[in-house]
């Protein structure tokens, strides 16, 4: 059984919450549990009040049928919940859940402080549940990852090539600038090979250029 104590901390009715609570132990499932549970307060005649209780898994709205002989739940789950506000009135609130489609379901009379605390509990349980959600598309999506194969690059093959003998190139020899005389001499040696002197005059002018030095 549920215990009734701890939902009469802002002024509910306690008849009201000892009869709705009852009921309620039955229709829970496994691992729910009531979070909150908010009682009308119609400012004449409070007989039989509306009741709304905030569960892990859902929303309950509790009327009482038959002069109170009976007990009537809807419910409606966090998944089809677009979101819950509440409006203050000078007698209490209004307490308004958007369901993700139909018309909204207003629960008028609930007393400001219990509306607030509703309002409250109904906000963490929606971003427990848009958090789970957000969690199982993660998780989706990193299983779709896993399971694209991505095929293996061949590894490169490493070849040896034989290590070819060193050709040793000397380095280039730096020939010295021939000096004056050896130039005329060549130069002479030159105009004589092609016949352009005698060797009278090779000989003449070979031996002045010698005398030169």
């Amino acid at each position: 059984m549920i215990a009734i104590d701890r939902f009469l901390s802002d002024e509910q009715d306690p008849k009201a919450v000892e009869k709705v609570i009852g009921k309620l132990n039955d229709l829970l499932t496994s691992g729910e549990e009531i979070l909150y549970l908010a009682v009308q307060k119609k400012p004449a005649v409070n007989l039989l009040p509306d009741s709304i209780a905030i569960s892990n898994k859902r929303i309950f709205y509790c009327e009482p049928g038959n002069l109170g002989l009976t007990m009537n739940f809807k419910d409606i789950s966090w998944k089809n919940v677009k979101e819950v506000s509440f409006k203050e009135e000078f007698f209490g609130s209004k307490f308004i859940c958007v369901p993700q489609h139909g018309e909204n379901i207003v629960t008028e009379f609930i007393p400001k402080v219990q509306a607030r605390k509703l309002h409250q509990a109904a906000n963490e349980q929606l971003e427990q549940y848009k958090e789970m959600l957000r969690q199982q598309l993660l998780e989706e999506n990193r299983a779709s990852a896993s399971t694209v194969t991505i095929p293996s690059t061949p590894q490169a093959q490493t070849i040896e090539l034989p290590i070819e003998e060193a050709v040793v190139i000397p380095p280039p020899q730096i020939e010295e600038p021939e000096d004056e005389t050896t130039l005329k001499l060549r130069k002479l040696k030159t105009l004589y090979d092609k016949q352009l002197i005698t060797q009278e005059e090779y000989e003449s002018k070979k031996s002045a250029i010698l005398d030169s030095l």
